[in-house]
């Protein structure tokens, strides 16, 4: 079906009048997450890590940025399942990012205590999340395609299962990758005209702009709005980052954004900076830009004493980013997938 062939999302998205509550005898009362649950939450989100074997843990910022953003409303979009001594075991959060235009999107978040898994608290989150994913997808009337979409470990094997269950279906595969910073760092030079410049304030929105621009060929990826590309700064290394100057007009050509992510040092057993966002837009690519980039960022994560560099990679990306880490010396150390129903 082609996408001028769609009827309007709101009728596609079959959502239902109220997402269905967990039943009774789960042993769990229910109710919306709240700010100060953040601490909470943030325990449970790193018992769900931990049991899925994910290499990273959240912090309390992070967690506390999930209640940032107009879009987001915690009284509609999120659900606690907590306990008889009022400790939260089980979450969900559905968020419908803002400025959608090619496919609207409901992105579903939550987790079980492995403590209370088994006893179909996953099932009963999983099946409010989707609904609440069909009503916010429903919000919209434009013939486009629509996503209800989760992101989990490739090692959580139970979560594969019941999303499977539950009618999603593996679509995406993403991998971190790392690099020794012990290892010689190549020569990389800007190509001729650009330059390299440090992050700064005043070059934000040139850089969300390029970023939406750069991306407008990936796979899922849609344009951010300002406060959307505002949002999750909580780990934000500026003086990790670099953006890439068009020296004769003043563009932004190409930007690298990187992450410090100090909570996960010791559980990796090493330290780290990341790559949370490359860009080079279309009309400076295969010039070297990209590769030029990394070699800045990670130049930065050592002098600053950092043990390696990570980043993550759509595995089909268009651009052949994967190729191109491999040859810079990054290796794939963990895997996590996306599913979703399509609509």
């Amino acid at each position: 079906m082609t996408e001028t062939s769609l009827t309007p999302l709101a009728d596609r998205a079959a959502a239902p009048a109220e997402p269905p509550r967990p039943p009774d005898g789960l042993g769990l009362s229910w109710r919306p997450l709240r700010r100060d649950d953040a601490e909470a939450l943030t325990r449970l989100i790193n018992a769900v890590e931990e049991a899925d074997e994910a290499p990273y843990r959240t912090a309390v910022a992070e967690t506390e940025e999930k209640f940032d953003g107009d879009w987001h409303d915690p009284a509609t979009d999120t659900l606690a399942g907590v306990d008889a001594d009022g400790v939260l075991r089980a979450y969900a959060q559905v968020a419908a990012p803002p400025g959608d235009v090619r496919t609207i999107r409901a992105f579903l978040d939550g987790g079980v205590d492995p403590l209370w898994r088994g006893r179909g608290v996953g099932r009963a989150v999983l099946a409010w999340s989707v609904g609440r994913g069909r009503q916010l997808l429903a919000r919209s009337t434009a013939p486009v395609p629509g996503r209800i979409a989760v992101h989990v470990q490739e090692s959580a094997t139970s979560s594969a299962r019941l999303l499977s269950a539950a009618g999603f279906r593996p679509v995406r595969y993403y991998d971190d990758m790392r690099r020794s910073l012990a290892d010689p760092l190549p020569v990389v030079e800007p190509p001729a005209g650009v330059s390299l410049v440090p992050w700064s304030d005043d070059l934000d929105e040139p850089v969300r702009l390029a970023h939406n621009e750069a991306f407008a060929d990936h796979w899922g990826s849609e344009p951010r709005s300002v406060e959307h590309w505002a949002q999750g700064r909580s780990m934000f290394a500026p003086t990790w980052s670099r953006v890439a100057v068009d020296e004769a007009t003043g563009e932004v050509a190409g930007y690298l954004v990187s992450g410090r992510y100090e909570q996960d040092w010791a559980l990796n057993g090493y330290s780290f900076g990341y790559v949370d966002l490359l860009g080079v837009r279309a009309a400076w690519r295969r010039r070297g830009l990209a590769p030029a980039l990394l070699v800045a960022a990670m130049s930065a994560y050592r002098a600053d004493g950092i043990e390696y560099a990570a980043l993550g990679v759509d595995t089909a990306n268009p651009t052949g980013a994967h190729g191109l880490y491999e040859r810079l010396g990054f290796e794939p150390y963990h895997r996590e997938v996306m599913y979703s129903i399509e609509l």
